[in-house]
């Protein structure tokens, strides 16, 4: 069984329906985190040093300023925070708009647009790192309805595990709906974290070095978006 909350489960469980959506991007929705990964693995090595699977999990989810502070901390690299960003931002810009989407993800975004569920996204990213990496996807990522960038949004004002940016969403859909009426999709503890603070479920799809420890406190956890039960949330099932 790919999912660790089955529907009989998930029905004990008592899973509140749902009326809007809000999605992750990273590693959730575009496979991007095994090139973050070479990227700072890079700047590490240029310095001499080794990035670390401790920290690599410590900034899963995390604003672009918030990573560059623990890497540079946690690695005690040569550099200050805004020059490892300024490098960070220029291998990213270089490596980062060739970004596939992960199974399940192309399926499961139009499925909830064409059935008329609103979507958004809310993602650590900045503006200028979005653009680049949902460029050659640029039809999909028009579907939804907003999308918040938390690395560059001036009312997120603090980034994941706070849950500014999954409140800044659900504000920003014309019926502003209450946070229990919002389903996050989500692939890092951290966001996992945001969502549960914000009073929202959540749905975790976590990579394969993610422990079993950090993925308490998620509603639903799956291998892959394709084993999503959208019916458990009150939302039409995806299509076999």
């Amino acid at each position: 069984m790919n999912r660790l909350v089955s529907s009989e489960l998930g029905s004990k469980m008592g899973l509140r329906k749902v009326t809007h959506v809000i999605f992750d991007m990273d590693g959730l929705l575009l496979d991007t985190e095994g090139i973050y990964e070479g990227i700072i693995g890079d700047i590490a090595k240029g310095f001499k040093k080794t990035y670390a699977r401790e920290t690599r999990l410590k900034v899963l989810g995390t604003t672009e300023q918030k990573t560059a502070e623990i890497v540079v901390n946690d690695l005690k690299l040569p550099c200050s925070v805004g020059d490892f960003r300024r490098i960070f931002t220029d291998m990213g810009n270089q490596r980062l708009g060739n970004a596939p989407l992960l199974r399940g993800a192309e399926k499961l975004v139009r499925h909830l647009h064409d059935n008329k569920i609103p979507i958004a996204l809310a993602t650590s990213s900045s503006n200028e790192s979005v653009v680049v990496k949902t460029a050659k996807h640029l039809e999909l990522f028009k579907l939804f309805h907003h999308k918040v960038m938390g690395s560059s949004d001036p009312d997120v004002k603090s980034g994941k595990p706070s849950p500014d940016i999954f409140l800044v969403a659900a504000q920003r859909f014309p019926d502003n709906p209450s946070p229990e009426d919002c389903l996050v999709f989500e692939d890092a503890p951290n966001g996992v974290k945001a969502a549960i603070s914000a009073g929202m479920q959540v749905v975790m799809v976590p990579d394969e070095h993610i422990t079993e420890e950090q993925k308490k406190g998620a509603t639903v956890v799956l291998k892959s978006l394709e084993d999503v039960k959208l019916e458990e949330f009150g939302l039409p099932p995806l299509p076999a």
